[in-house]
């Protein structure tokens, strides 16, 4: 929290449902890593579909302030950008460089970065477009997958 009282780290639900999204990728492209590719496929995911939806121009924003917000918590994101298309420049193309030192470096495991990125911008969008649109938004790029935790939990009880 800073001196606001504002939580400046992305909330555990948008980071759990980032990760299930990252290991989705992970799975589907047969890669083992999950910090780079996986990271860009779910980024491009949500871009085609975003920009579809609401304009390039809009998704361009969103995704700017995600990453914004993503690098005060992941200082590997630093060196990544966000292109005039929208698309995501930079990621894992460079070493970080911050030297960071060993606590921050043991919370932050490799691939972090993708996690938090894809979580800020879970939640932007979830501000934004609100619940209903999201699922939907993410339901179209990822047909099949259930992204309702009421269903998700139903399906584990099962």
């Amino acid at each position: 929290m800073n001196e606001a009282g504002v939580n400046m780290t992305a909330a555990p639900g948008m980071r759990d449902l980032a990760h299930r999204l990252l290991d989705y990728e992970v799975i589907a492209g047969n890669t083992s890593d999950p910090s780079g590719f996986a990271t860009i496929r779910v980024y491009e995911k949500l871009r085609q579909n975003l920009s579809a939806f609401a304009g390039v121009v809009a998704f361009e924003v969103l995704a700017f302030r995600a990453l914004t917000q993503a690098k005060s918590e992941a200082p590997s994101l630093w060196p990544v950008q966000i292109a005039a298309d929208g698309s995501l420049q930079g990621l894992g193309e460079y070493e970080p460089q911050i030297d960071m030192d060993k606590d921050l470096a043991e919370k932050l495991p490799a691939g972090d970065g993708g996690i938090v990125l894809i979580a800020r911008l879970l939640g932007l969008l979830l501000i934004f477009l609100g619940e209903a649109s999201t699922l939907s938004l993410l339901r179209n790029a990822w047909p099949g997958e259930a992204f309702d935790d009421r269903n998700s939990e139903q399906r584990r009880k099962a």
